[in-house]
């Protein structure tokens, strides 16, 4: 561990640096403004042809989905002038810091973990280390794996390659392991439970995902911002998306690259210091954070009450509660993270992502929170609430069209409302039609402007050519995925309210991609719904059928379209044709064209493979090295009396626990429970006692699993 640095001595501010309140009522006055105008041309559409109940719905429905785009469009459009004309408003604007020396402050680098690819991360990990060492800055950092993993093979190889990696880079005592006793809070818990014991001999820290990777020049810049701004609490970076080998990969990192900057340069725009925190790939104050985050226990049964399971926005929230500001740092440039391969893989996190952001309904109300921190978690809530109520829309919409036919009678078109507008009711739906396209994609096209006015941005996108054509198909393939978000993200949402799981299938990638029989199984239902609704709108009214065309051809094409995404052949091929290139795949920034190096190295080698299922627990008692580690890390468990009364609690050191080893070695691991093989593993003095037991012991009196793994062992 390192040495206790200088406690931080945090200032609190009163008063907000710039006038944030009229940005906010600025630019969301212009969204509001945009939806009333719009609404109001459907209200008199929708008027024409007589009012009703069911049209009201659908008016009501409108207009909210309609705000919600124009939120989105408004972040673009405002993100565009700002990067056009300039922003002194940014927090890297508003001081020197990059002369600020860092000398005697003591940074906390965490990758909380949980049944990961221990290999890859460890990677990332490296990447970090080697370029912070490189910056001749590595003594003010420490690293700490943060394991919560629950799978024995995953915890004793998480051990193992740490051991491997802290003496490869000379880094013993400077990356630290750390296993809790139990996973209670998840992700927000294990960093809770980092800060208790270790938390306050640092004056920041920086939080890593998994698949989070940092150059070493911005995690210092990050450092310095904090240090010459001392009434911020938190500095999220934006994360680009690199490493993506499949199409659909591909997709999402040129997305990501391309229009992000608009994006974020509108969402800083109106947030300001009171920006907002997504989890990692942030810097964070300690002592303010350890007063003032505790994560309170929501009342009520899940899927809302309970632990906060989306920590993020909630702590961003409380943090700006006792007046901290958090920031933005979105000209940052060296922050990544790598992206899930494939539509099913991403719907799965999102399945996480969406049960959480649900949860908040139970904060944004909360007494003293400020009014943007309502806003970051309404928009949060409203990232997956759109989905459902895009499909109300669109099924009311249907319904009103079958109430027509069924009754027989045709529309009496009245004049419109609106007296500027001299148009026939064809004309007039038109008109709604386009200003609803322009709002989805005008901030595309913005970002191809912004594009093409930096030449050597734009060779970083593999020119301006390459760059649109792969925003239209871009454009075309996000346009039939929507409506499969659109479905999945209402079952997700109806099945959190009712308190049901969903259940997804073992994840089946082979080395190209999904196998057909794995889309087949999570697309079915997406197939027939697209067929069953289309051919019923096409039976009602064959003109309105066009017009839900798009909608059904995503959910009818939806199994060959995962599976073909998911292809690193097809990613590979769109590669070699200059499509979907970003900054990163044209010129790799060092540690990222290292990290590749790697983890290729790693593949041809199967060196990188994670444990076999049960090896763990054999190597464990096996393998003296391993044993020694992990025997070790038990122990030293005892001396922390936080651990010492949970390890007493869960039943470890207790008598049974050596009667489970015998057990072990006489009829094998299948002859115990997972709760006591597990309970073995946490037994430092179980686990010596084993491992001289099974190199001293007769081979007959040992169960066949250990003779064949003594046996596999000698081999190796």
């Amino acid at each position: 561990m390192s040495p206790a640095a200088n406690q931080p001595n945090p200032t609190i501010i009163s008063q907000p640096r710039v006038r944030r309140g009229h940005r906010v009522f600025f630019f969301y006055s212009s969204a509001l403004l945009l939806t009333g105008f719009v609404s109001w041309l459907f209200a008199d559409l929708m008027w024409r042809t007589d009012w009703s109940i069911s049209k009201t719905i659908l008016l009501a429905l409108f207009t909210i989905l309609f705000l919600l785009c124009s939120i989105g469009c408004m972040n673009a459009i405002f993100g565009f002038f700002i990067r056009l004309i300039g922003d002194n408003s940014r927090l890297t604007q508003l001081n020197d810091y990059r002369s600020h020396d860092i000398k005697g402050i003591s940074t906390a680098i965490v990758f909380p973990i949980y049944n990961e690819d221990v290999a890859r991360v460890y990677e990332r990990l490296r990447a970090a280390y080697r370029s912070l060492q490189k910056a001749g800055e590595i003594e003010h950092f420490d690293f700490y794996i943060l394991s919560d993993s629950t799978n024995p093979d995953k915890w004793v190889e998480e051990e193992k390659r740490w051991l491997d990696l802290a003496r490869d880079l000379d880094a013993i005592g400077k990356i630290n392991y750390r296993r809790r006793v139990n996973n209670e809070a998840k992700k927000s818990g294990n960093i809770h439970d980092f800060l208790t014991n270790w938390g306050r001999r640092y004056r920041y820290f920086i939080v890593f995902d998994a698949d989070s990777i940092m150059r070493g020049a911005t995690i210092l810049d990050m450092v310095r911002l904090m240090e010459v701004n001392p009434e911020v609490g938190l500095i999220q970076t934006v994360p680009a998306l690199v490493n993506a080998e499949s199409l659909f990969g591909r997709i999402q990192q040129f997305a990501n690259r391309l229009y992000a900057p608009i994006f974020i340069s509108g969402l800083n725009y109106w947030s300001q210091n009171f920006g907002n925190y997504w989890g990692h790939n942030a810097i964070i104050r300690t002592e303010p954070f350890i007063q003032f985050c505790d994560l309170p226990h929501l009342p009520g049964r899940k899927p809302f009450g309970g632990q906060i399971l989306s920590h993020d926005f909630v702590e961003a929230a409380l943090m700006l509660k006792e007046n901290w500001q958090i920031w933005f740092a979105y000209d940052l440039e060296g922050s990544y993270e790598e992206a899930p391969q494939d539509m099913i893989e991403n719907a799965q996190r999102d399945r996480r992502w969406c049960q959480g952001n649900m949860q908040h309904a139970m904060v944004v109300f909360a007494k003293g929170l400020r009014g943007v921190s309502r806003i970051h978690l309404l928009m949060g809530i409203f990232g997956y609430l759109s989905s459902p109520l895009w499909l109300l829309f669109l099924l009311t919409f249907n319904f009103i069209l079958w109430s027509r036919e069924l009754s027989g009678l045709s529309d009496i078109t009245v004049h419109a409302f609106t007296p500027f507008l001299k148009v026939d009711g064809m004309q007039h739906a038109f008109l709604i039609f386009g200003i609803c396209m322009t709002v989805i994609f005008l901030p595309k096209v913005l970002a191809l402007i912004d594009l093409a006015r930096d030449k050597q941005r734009a060779l970083a996108f593999g020119g301006m050519r390459h760059a649109i054509t792969s925003a239209i198909v871009e454009t075309t393939f996000s346009s039939l995925q929507a409506p499969l978000q659109m479905l999945w993200h209402s079952k997700f949402v109806t099945t959190i309210l009712f308190g049901i799981g969903v259940n997804w299938g073992t994840q089946n990638r082979g080395s190209d991609g999904i196998s057909w029989a794995h889309a087949v199984r999570n697309h079915w239902a997406h197939t027939a719904i697209g067929l069953v609704w289309g051919y019923a709108v096409w039976r009602l009214d064959q003109p309105t059928f066009w017009w839900f065309a798009p909608v059904c051809a995503g959910m009818v094409i939806s199994i060959p379209m995962s599976v073909f995404t998911s292809r690193a052949t097809w990613g590979e091929r769109a590669r070699t044709s200059g499509l979907f290139m970003t900054p990163e795949e044209i010129l790799p920034p060092p540690e990222i064209k290292r990290l590749r190096e790697r983890m290729k190295a790693l593949d041809e080698s199967g060196s990188g493979e994670p444990f076999a299922s049960g090896s763990g627990l054999a190597i464990a008692v096996i393998d003296p090295y391993v044993n020694a580690i992990h025997v070790s890390l038990q122990r030293e468990k005892w001396l922390n009396p936080q651990y010492a009364e949970m390890l007493a609690q869960i039943g470890v050191a207790r008598p049974e626990v050596r009667e489970y080893g015998e057990k072990l070695l006489a009829e094998g691991p299948d002859a115990l429970k997972p709760a006591e093989r597990m309970l073995v593993l946490a037994d430092s003095r179980v686990m010596s006692w084993l491992h001289h037991q099974v190199w001293q012991r007769p081979n007959e009196t040992l169960a066949p699993w250990w003779q064949k793994a003594i046996r596999k062992y000698a081999r190796n």
